[in-house]
C-alpha cells in the first residue's frame, strides 16, 4: 500500500541543484526549484542550497536524493565532477540531521531511470550533463551503481571524457552529437537493451537528432521526479 506522505526530491548536479515536491501519488505539488551548484562544490555548501531552497516549497515528510556519484547505503563513495570532501560523507544522515525528516540517498542516474523507464526488459539510462551518468534496468529492477562514465571508450578517453559537457564547450554540438551516437551504438551492442533512455541537461541538444525509435529523450525533470520511487519502489 502507498503511503500518504509527500516526498522532497533533490537532484544534485555538477552544474545545478534541484528540488521538487511530489504528492503521495507523485504528482507534483509545486514547480522545481533550481540554483547554480556552488564552487567548491563541498558537502557544506551544497547542504547549505538545499536547505535554503526548502524554504520555497510546500511541507514534506520524507527527502529523496539523487547524488552524482556511487553511493552505498547513503554514504558517498565516489564525487568526481564535485569535491573531494564528499568521500565517506553519510550524506543520508546529513539531510536528516539538517532537515528532520526520514532521508534516502541513490546515485542521480539510477533515480532519473525511475523516473524514466517503463518497467519491461532491459532499459539504459544515460544522463548528459556535466559528466555523464548511466543506469541499468531489468523489469523495472534496478542495476545500481553502474557508473559506465569513467569506463574507457577509445583509446584512453572514458565515457564521461568523450561526451562530458567539457567535451562538448571544446568539440561544438554537431561533432557532439556524432559522439553521443556512437556512445549509443556502442551500448546497444555491450548490453543488447530494449531501450535507451536519454536525460541530463545536454540531451535537449539532441532533439533534432535522427535517433532510432528505441531511443528516448526524457526532460530533465525527470532527475528530480524519480525520487518518488526511492519510497514507493518501482
Amino acid at each position: 500500500m502507498k503511503s500518504s506522505a509527500n516526498t522532497l526530491c533533490v537532484d544534485i548536479g555538477g552544474t545545478g541543484v534541484k528540488l521538487i515536491v511530489l504528492d503521495p501519488t507523485g504528482s507534483e505539488l509545486c514547480d522545481r526549484q533550481r540554483q547554480e551548484t556552488p564552487h567548491p562544490a563541498t558537502p557544506g555548501s551544497i547542504l547549505g542550497v538545499i536547505q535554503e531552497l526548502t524554504r520555497k516549497v510546500p511541507e514534506f515528510d520524507r527527502v529523496a536524493v539523487g547524488f552524482p556519484g556511487v553511493v552505498s547505503n547513503g554514504i558517498i563513495e565516489t564525487a568526481a565532477n564535485l569535491d573531494t570532501h564528499w568521500l565517506g560523507i553519510d550524506l543520508a544522515a546529513q539531510m536528516e540531521q539538517r532537515l528532520k525528516k526520514p532521508t534516502r540517498v541513490a546515485n542521480d542516474a539510477d533515480v532519473q531511470g525511475y523516473g524514466c523507464v517503463s518497467g519491461e526488459g532491459v532499459e539504459m539510462v544515460l544522463t548528459l550533463g556535466t559528466g555523464m551518468g548511466s543506469a541499468l534496468f531489468l523489469d523495472g529492477r534496478l542495476v545500481p551503481n553502474l557508473e559506465l562514465a569513467h569506463h574507457l571508450f577509445k583509446k584512453k578517453k572514458t565515457y564521461e571524457d568523450y561526451i562530458g559537457r567539457p567535451a562538448l564547450e571544446e568539440i561544438g554540438k554537431e561533432k557532439w552529437i556524432q559522439r553521443v551516437k556512437k556512445v549509443i551504438s556502442t551500448t546497444k551492442y555491450i548490453w543488447n537493451w530494449d531501450f535507451l533512455h536519454l536525460g541530463g541537461g545536454n540531451s535537449k541538444l539532441l532533439k533534432e537528432a535522427e535517433l532510432s525509435n528505441d531511443v528516448m529523450l526524457h526532460s530533465n525533470k525527470a532527475g528530480v521526479l524519480g525520487g518518488y520511487f526511492l519510497w514507493e519502489g518501482n
